[in-house]
């Protein structure tokens, strides 16, 4: 077992499934309760939670966390904590349908901000999102179930490290329990800091400076000031921190000074407003076109399993699915007839919504044709990457950018332009992009239900759960947000906008494809398309030679399309992860695993503390009342500037000491 911190996670599974003679740790023949009441209320309580935590976190970073974790250490806190009762099955039935509903929200945050930045949209309309979110979901979920004895079972390398890394979670807290203290203490600390920033000002949401040198070229550095940023970084590790963070060296520390030497500011600005501008016209389009690179190579390099995993899936579908009566419990899936009669009725509804949103009949029809192929398509692309790299290296944006190209140049091949064809377009590319996202968390929680030994047929049941309750709330939370903080525009002066960068990059390109706004800065774009080349070539080089760190380009194109001040908190989890890790290793595997994953829970409720918090005070700003307060009673906030500098620094240092407390304690715990 290689003890490297980039890549302990993926070298554990092997070890744990790699035996022809698996026996779940249920066995098949004990049935324990597992499809219950409890387990689906609390299930979609914390699926609404997670979703409302990952549409604020999605908007802000452009990156989401999974629920899974954090939803199964609740649960066995709550069950088995409070309740005294549940089961191991009950507990991996929570996580199933709260991942489920999170993983929604990254498909219609990276897609339907889109339709309001492009002006499409004045705002963002109930039923319409809802139905995205639905049908992106449930199509997700179907196109996935022939696959998952092809892909969890029998490819050997799919090692689904998420999945697995949750039943670890589930298995330790049915033996000691896990956790669930610490992510009550996180979701206090989130709540806390949110509000001392966005409510009070007392801790500064950002750090920055830049200036401009003789040559006329503009320097920048900055940083954000976020828990839930550094708690992004913690959870997905610090090769993807890493990648992030070169990302937005690459487009602020590099780009921006090198474009602003050859292009002088007109005279009156300020380095930073000159910094911003340029990054925002100019720089972030060299992450367009490395995602574009990065969307085909994902499909291209996976093209051989795809296709055998397709050839198997159907293979099985002909030998008949469940067709024996005597399938062991934790093989049984939804019976293939059920599957195609819910196909059925969708590719139905799909039609109506299709036909509803274009007020065309023709365009409707041929809009659910191509929905269809390209979800099934990328459906199994997003499943099979998710196994091969994990879902926080899944190139979600790169297969909808691909997506968004395909039917667009369809869509213009028979006339649409303007509003309508970007309507149209962006109405295929939603329910593609959540199907993906569904599609990959099913991936992960039907892994995690292999190893722990759920019923996959319950498993797949909930999964439609998770992916209906959370879809009405999402459009109220948009609209919250996007009224309160803006969403990829500033809509109030003091309030930093929530930067929604996928949403932008898709507003960009449909505008350019369908001849509304400014063309895109080509020059940028090509720019990004040899750095995507470049970086591919490099990372091919270090697979070649088993390196543990790897080049993933589509987590290098997202910290280029973001701000470097979003980018240097994530890095800086990251570190800290590393860090945590090189001070238990020596302890052992064991204690290793589970002091990063007591930290990754930890992280978790960092994040829902802040984005709970963050979604709450939406509340008053929309309503007109100003933030943050300038006065608490007799106290005047504004004269005691010199307290915000010191917990600006204080602060984040006792959150960054919280992990390693948690985790330590963690690696402590797993000895004893």
């Amino acid at each position: 077992m290689s003890n490297d911190e980039f890549s302990y996670i993926q070298s554990f599974p092997e070890e744990t499934v790699s035996d022809d003679e698996f026996v779940p740790y249920i066995p098949a023949d004990q049935d324990i309760p597992e499809f219950t009441v409890q387990a689906i209320v609390l299930g979609v309580v914390l699926a609404l939670i997670m979703c409302g935590a990952n549409t604020y976190l999605g908007l802000k970073a452009g990156m989401t966390i999974s629920a899974s974790i954090p939803a199964a250490v609740i649960s066995m806190g709550i069950l088995r904590g409070l309740l005294r009762r549940g089961t191991i099955l009950e507990n991996n039935m929570v996580q199933t349908i709260a991942s489920s509903g999170e993983a929604l929200a990254a498909g219609v945050i990276f897609t339907v901000p889109a339709l309001v930045l492009t002006g499409v949209w004045e705002t963002f309309e109930f039923w319409p999102t809802v139905a995205i979110t639905i049908l992106g979901g449930f199509f997700g979920i179907l196109f996935m179930i022939p696959f998952r004895r092809a892909l969890i079972i029998n490819e050997k390398h799919l090692t689904f490290p998420e999945g697995v890394a949750c039943a670890e979670v589930l298995k330790v807290g049915e033996e000691k329990g896990a956790g669930f203290i610490n992510i009550v203490f996180a979701i206090i600390i989130g709540l806390l800091f949110k509000f001392l920033d966005t409510a009070m000002g007392l801790i500064k949401e950002s750090v920055e400076a830049a200036r401009i040198s003789a040559t006329g070229a503009v320097y920048y550095l900055g940083t954000n000031i976020s828990v839930a940023l550094l708690a992004v970084g913690y959870i997905v590790g610090l090769n993807v921190a890493t990648l992030v963070f070169i990302g937005g060296i690459i487009g602020w520390v590099i780009g921006i000074p090198i474009y602003t030497a050859a292009h002088p500011a007109e005279a009156g600005k300020t380095a930073l407003d000159i910094a911003a501008g340029v990054w925002s016209t100019q720089i972030r389009y060299m992450g367009v076109g490395a995602m574009v690179v990065g969307g085909l190579w994902s499909i291209f390099s996976v093209r051989y399993g795809i296709a055998e995993a397709i050839r198997g899936t159907f293979t099985r579908l002909k030998e008949g699915v469940n067709a024996d009566n005597t399938v062991q419990r934790t093989q049984k899936d939804l019976e293939f007839s059920t599957i195609i009669k819910i196909l059925g009725i969708l590719a139905v509804l799909t039609a109506i919504f299709y036909i509803y949103l274009t007020t065309n009949i023709g365009i409707g029809l041929l809009m659910t044709i191509l929905m269809i192929i390209t979800a099934f398509f990328f459906v199994a692309v997003a499943a099979y990457i998710v196994g091969l790299v994990g879902s926080s290296n899944s190139p979600v944006s790169g297969m909808t950018i691909c997506t968004l190209l395909f039917v667009s140049v369809i869509l213009l091949l028979f006339g649409m332009k303007g509003n309508s064809g970007i309507l149209a377009a962006l109405g295929i590319a939603g329910v593609v992009c959540c199907a993906a996202c569904s599609s990959g968390d099913i991936s992960q929680d039907l892994k995690t239900g292999y190893l722990v030994g759920a019923t996959p047929r319950l498993q797949q049941i909930a999964e439609f759960i998770g992916a209906f309750a959370p879809a009405f709330i999402i459009p109220p939370i948009l609209i919250l947000l996007h009224s309160a903080y803006g969403i990829g525009v500033q809509v109030r002066e003091g309030v930093a906008p929530l930067m929604a960068p996928q949403a932008g990059l898709f507003a960009s390109i449909t505008q350019m494809l369908f001849g509304e706004g400014e063309k895109l800065p080509w020059i940028m774009f090509y720019t990004g398309l040899v750095i995507g080349v470049v970086i591919i070539i490099l990372d091919e080089i270090l697979r070649i030679f088993k390196a543990p760190f790897r080049l993933y380009i589509m987590a290098v194109a997202v910290g280029i399309y973001l701000p470097l001040s979003l980018s240097v908190p994530i890095f800086i989890g990251g570190l800290i992860h590393l860090a945590v890790w090189r001070l238990t290793v020596a302890q052992g595997y064991k204690a290793a695993f589970d002091a990063i994953h007591r930290g990754v829970i930890y992280a978790s409720g960092l994040i829902a503390g802040e984005a709970i918090m963050g979604i709450i005070l939406a509340i008053p700003l929309t309503l007109g009342v100003q933030l943050p307060f300038k006065y608490i009673g007799p106290f005047d906030l504004t004269s005691i500037a010199w307290l915000s500098n010191w917990l600006t620094l204080i602060l984040p240092l006792l959150v960054i000491a919280g992990f390693f407390i948690v985790s330590l304690k963690g690696a402590k715990e797993a000895e004893e």
